[in-house]
């Protein structure tokens, strides 16, 4: 059952905790409220003002879990602070074991204050967690899909349109990274896994994933150097720097590109399209 006066306690509480420097924020001459302002959160968590704002006032419908989780990455809320709010909204916390949706609280703030750089963090298994603004102009909306196709790396072997941010010509070697990087996951957690679970699918789903598996390759990293294209500035030529959190298996990757060179100017403007894609979203979750 839903605690509605705990849970709407407990989001108020956090909410008036977390302040506009930890998400990213300016504070403004003109800001009176204590902690960030709900229209706040519910933009980083990605829904509509009125449905946060019938939590906090104990009304409204149970949240789903993804609605939860989506508020705890909003909120920044710890693995323990995460798995409280879902007990008080009437759900049994996900496990952590070997896998977590929910991003580190670190890797949040570091990726708040990169709005203007492509960059996302990303689980073990190549799950897109959470991205900037800009990174979604570049890859798309990679936190929108569910199931074996949340992983980049099963995309890439199951459905064409996910190799399209990249050269036709670096296509081979981005297949054997990808297929390098599941069997480290396979290796970690073994057959009965999720990410055995993906093998034995791509084994099925896909000739030239069965081929490089066969292979047996494995790596320790990937070149630092990246090509990647978008239709509206063309092929870009970027560094990607990694972040590693330990403890939860997520990497927060961030791509740049070498100030004054073309690319660089390429990025500068996909920032612009993404921060204008941000205004736009708000005004549509505003009149939600």
């Amino acid at each position: 059952m839903v605690d509605r006066a705990q849970l709407a306690d407990f989001l108020r509480r956090r909410r008036e905790a977390l302040q506009p420097e930890d998400v990213g924020l300016g504070r403004g001459p003109r800001r009176r409220t204590s902690g960030l302002r709900r229209e706040e959160v519910a933009a980083l968590s990605d829904m509509s003002v009125d449905y946060y704002s019938r939590l906090e006032q104990s009304r409204g419908p149970q949240p789903s879990e993804q609605m939860l989780a989506a508020i705890a990455r909003g909120l920044r809320l710890t693995s323990i602070e995460r798995d409280h709010l879902f007990h008080l909204a009437g759900h049994t916390a996900p496990t952590r074991l070997g896998r977590s949706d929910h991003v580190s609280p670190g890797l949040m703030r570091v990726l708040d204050r990169l709005a203007d750089t492509p960059a996302q963090v990303m689980s073990e298994l190549g799950e897109t967690l959470a991205q900037t603004p800009v990174a979604r102009v570049v890859f798309g909306d990679e936190t929108r899909f569910t199931g074996m196709a949340a992983s980049v790396g099963y995309r890439w072997f199951t459905d064409p349109g996910a190799r399209a941010v990249y050269p036709e010509e670096d296509h081979p070697q981005h297949s054997r990274n990808f297929a390098a990087d599941i069997r480290t996951v396979y290796a970690k957690h073994g057959a009965k896994s999720r990410a055995g679970a993906m093998v034995d699918a791509l084994l099925e789903a896909s000739p030239e994933f069965a081929s490089i598996w066969q292979a047996h390759e494995v790596r320790a990293h990937h070149a630092r150097q990246k090509r990647l294209q978008h239709p509206e500035v063309g092929v870009m030529d970027l560094e990607c720097e990694v972040l590693v959190e330990p403890e939860l298996g997520q990497t927060l990757l961030v791509l740049t590109a070498q100030p004054g060179s073309e690319s660089y100017d390429k990025l500068r403007l996909l920032a612009v399209i993404g921060s204008q894609e941000v205004a736009a979203s708000g005004l549509d979750r505003g009149a939600e």
